[in-house]
């Protein structure tokens, strides 16, 4: 009987053990391994100056990247401007950083040094009838027939002689508020505005000066304009009409109506101040 009792008490223990491994090897729910968030161990902080370990991936903390400035934010040191006579800007074109106004003017070639050789020119009085323009602050004159008023865009007045033949040059007489960058001197500002009106000439065209002289809140220059065989003579006149920038009065007749070259002067001596 003690075999029996013996060999049973075998058997419990061993259907004990039996169910102690079935519980701690699986749990009770099964759902719960998938519940559970799967989450990565943190990883270790390298040293300073160590190389991430071969087959890892680098953190983003581990990676240096070297910033690039945005152009807003670079130092002005970074492209300095060249020094004037290093080279010259490029006539008719923006104007190169470092350079003056002026001094693209004293580099174009189409237009020449303003000497003291130019003389003054006899500015006649002109009738009393006048074009008022309201947005230069400036009164022009209205020149005899065969001129007549024309639609004045892109200016603010204008006056035209007929058309010629073979041509499409002809007599223009115009104002309009300042085009370009007033200087502090009125000769300065006038000459930059001669060199502006070779736009409304053939390409090529080139100045030489004919009379240069204050007038009343102003300056005014005559010159010819050359283009191949022939020309034309010109006279601008800025003055300063109370606006918040000075107006311009400029005057053109080519060779082909040279007859009324005499207009150039009656044009230049007739601008004043609205009033």
């Amino acid at each position: 009987m003690r075999v029996v009792y013996r060999g049973l008490a075998v058997v419990a223990a061993v259907v004990a053990v039996a169910v102690t491994l079935t519980v701690v090897l699986f749990p009770s729910e099964p759902d719960e391994v998938v519940a559970r968030p799967v989450t990565a161990p943190p990883a270790a902080a390298l040293p300073s100056g160590s190389a991430p370990v071969s087959g890892s991936a680098p953190s983003a903390a581990s990676v240096s990247v070297s910033p690039v400035p945005s152009p807003s934010r670079v130092p002005a040191s970074a492209s300095p401007a060249p020094s004037p006579g290093s080279h010259s800007p490029t006539p008719g074109a923006s104007l190169a950083p470092g350079y003056t106004a002026m001094e693209a003017l004293y580099a174009d070639p189409r237009v020449p040094r303003l000497t003291r050789d130019v003389k003054r020119m006899s500015l006649r009085p002109t009738g009393k009838q006048v074009i008022k323009d309201k947005r230069t602050g400036l009164a022009a004159p209205t020149l005899p027939r065969p001129w007549r008023t024309y639609g004045p865009a892109p200016f603010t007045s204008r006056q035209v002689l007929p058309p010629q033949r073979g041509t499409k040059l002809r007599g223009m007489f115009v104002t309009c508020p300042l085009p370009i960058m007033e200087q502090e001197s009125p000769r300065d500002t006038a000459l930059l505005a001669a060199r502006w009106t070779l736009n409304h000439h053939p390409e090529g065209s080139k100045i030489s000066w004919l009379a240069s002289q204050p007038v009343k809140r102003g300056w005014m220059l005559a010159y010819r304009v050359t283009y191949g065989k022939h020309s034309s003579r010109a006279a601008v006149v800025v003055m300063d009409g109370g606006m918040s920038k000075p107006g311009l009065a400029f005057v053109t007749v080519p060779d082909s109506q040279r007859k009324h070259w005499r207009d150039i002067g009656r044009a230049a001596a007739g601008v004043r101040v609205l009033g």
